[in-house]
Order: structure tokens, then sequence, then C-alpha cells
């Protein structure tokens, strides 16, 4: 009775097989729509291209020991530099730059121009007005311009806030995050930029405009203190230099007004003078050797970048994969009227 019920309960590929074949017609109607539908709609899906670099930055240096220590746990992928370092953003936090307005609407007024040259604008308005969609997208952007918000020119001036802004800017902004990825590899500390975009040139570009903005940012961070130190100390320069003029003025004047000395008050007073002249002398010295230290070491906190792979045109487009697409739905509705061809068989079991 038990190898009754276990050989029922056998399927039996041949019925599967005539029971497909029974419902050819099926396949026959049913594929070519999913081949039409599948490649009207993946040819209303605009093109794009991607663009990619890859930067190395200056680390700080370390011991020889922490350097040894560093390239074994760098194996196991650990990375000591960003522990040891003094920085409080590691180049691990790099990335998480693109969450910050401040850094993206910097990206607001980078000039672009098409491969074609029919555009040359700035990012925003190439965003904003130079953007293919699909048709379906078409409705939507109607019933959005119905609530439109006039868009607020970012140009750097004081008064414009990146964490004020409008819906549009706000929208455009969201938009440049998922064209733009930036990373970095834990073991070497190479950061990598990729951009997508629909035109090859302004893809290029940009992916060249957001290195530039990564290394001014990293620039400014690392050169920060030294900067505000080297403001600090030409101004006290400035102001010691001021008063050693004053204090030499009135030492020439007096020692020409009084060329023969013969009252001692008056002479005092002279040697007076010349000291607090000297005083003020070496006080601006001092300070001088001071700024220039503090001015050198600007230079010294300036990073050095290695352009360890140029973003370059792309020639071909990176998507979509139309081919894949198509063949993709076919292969998956093929699998679908083969499981509705045989449900009843599939359901008795």
């Amino acid at each position: 009775m038990a190898d009754v019920k276990e050989t029922s309960s056998v399927i039996d590929l041949r019925i599967i097989i005539k029971r497909i074949i029974a419902n050819k017609r099926l396949f026959v109607r049913t594929l070519p729509a999913v081949f039409v539908l599948s490649c009207a709609y993946i040819i209303c899906i605009p093109r794009y291209y991607q663009s990619d670099l890859k930067l190395a930055p200056e680390m700080e240096s370390s011991s020889p020991a922490s350097s040894a220590l560093g390239s074994i746990t760098a194996s196991f992928g650990i990375d000591l530099t960003s522990m040891s370092s003094s920085d409080a953003i590691s180049p691990l936090l790099y990335p998480d730059l693109m969450d910050d307005n401040g850094f993206v609407v910097r990206l607001f007024n980078t000039r672009v121009k098409s491969l074609e040259g029919n555009i040359d604008c700035t990012y925003f308005e190439y965003l904003k007005n130079h953007q293919k969609r699909a048709w379906w997208a078409i409705p939507m952007q109607w019933v959005r311009s119905l609530f439109k918000e006039k868009a607020i020119a970012i140009k750097g001036d004081k008064e414009d806030n990146p964490y004020m802004l409008t819906k549009l800017q706000d929208d455009i902004a969201n938009s440049i995050r998922q064209k733009i990825a930036i990373s970095v590899d834990k073991k070497t500390g190479v950061i990598s930029i990729s951009v997508e975009d629909q035109d090859p040139l302004i893809c290029k570009d940009m992916a060249d405009s957001v290195k530039k903005c990564l290394q001014a940012f990293i620039t400014e961070y690392r050169t920060n203190k030294a900067r505000i130190d080297e403001e600090y100390y030409r101004n006290l320069t400035s102001e010691a230099k001021a008063d050693y003029e004053k204090a030499r003025m009135a030492y020439g004047a007096f020692s020409d007004a009084n060329k023969d000395l013969t009252v001692e008050s008056m002479r005092l007073k002279q040697n007076d003078l010349e000291n607090d002249m000297q005083l003020k002398y070496n006080t601006y010295s001092t300070l001088m050797t001071k700024y220039q230290t503090a001015k050198a070491k600007v230079q010294e906190r300036t990073p050095a970048f290695t352009l360890v792979k140029g973003a370059s045109l792309p020639m071909k487009p990176s998507g979509p994969k139309r081919m894949i697409f198509v063949l993709g739905m076919c292969f998956l509705a093929t699998i679908v009227l083969c499981l509705y061809s045989v449900k009843d068989i599939i359901l008795k079991e």
C-alpha cells in the first residue's frame, strides 16, 4: 500500500511536456506580446553613461612600527591610519559628504556642456530642464508644474543657506546624490568617484568637478587650524609693525629736533624713546618669525593628490541593458506559462 502511494506522488515529466505542447497556442500568442511590450518599455527608458576616476590623497606620516602594523592589519580590512590620525574626519567618512547639502550645493553652479554642443549651462539648469524622461513620467511632471516653486540661484553668497533649500533645489540635490557615488578602499585608501549621466561629456566633466570639490574640501579641512594661526599671527605682526613704525618716527623726530643735547632730562627721554623703539622692533621681529612659520605650516599641511585613474569619456552607454532585459522578460514569461499549463497537475499532487 505504501509503494502505491509513493508511486502516485511521482510527477511524470512526459505528461508535463505533453501538457505544455498542448498549450502551444498560448505560448505563440503570449511570448510575442511580451517581447513587444518589453521592447516598448525598455526603449522609452533613456540611456545613461558612466565615468569614474580614482584619487589617492596624501596620508599623514607615521612611525615605522605603526606603518608595519598598518600593512599587516590592512590585509584583514582594518584601517589603523584612521585610528592613529589626528584628523576628526578620516578618509572612510568621505563618502558621507554626499549626504551633506553644503557639499552637494557646490556642484549646482558647475558649468557643463553636452557632447553635441547644444547644451551649455549650469549643472542645476541641466538637471532641471534637459533630462530625458520616460513617456509615463511626463504626466507626473505636468502635475508637479502646477505646484512649481521658484528656484533660487545658488551663487555662493553669504545670504544663501545650503541647509534651507526650496523643494526644487532639494529634488535636484537628491538627483545629484543618485548620480554621484564616492567610495574609499579600506586597504589602500584610494578614493573612487563614479558619475552616471545621460550625456558622456557631462558625465566625464562632472567626475572631474567632484574630484576638485573633494580636493578643496580635504585641503580646507587639513589646513584649517594652520590657516587660523596664520591669520592670527598676520594680524599681530601688522599691529606690531605699526607700533614699531610709530615709535621709530617718534624717536627720529625727537633726535632731529634735539641734535645737541645738554640737558640730562632730554638725554634720558631720548634713551627712553630709543629703548621703546628697540623693544617694539624685537616684538615685531619675533612675531614676523612666528608668522612665517605659520605660513609655512599651511603649505606643510596641504595634502598632495595623486590621480591613479583619470575620468575618461565613455564610448558606450552603461545602461539600461535592453537586450538582457527583453530576454529576461521572455524567459520569465515562459516559466510562468509553463507553470500555468501544468497547474492542475501540481495542485493535484
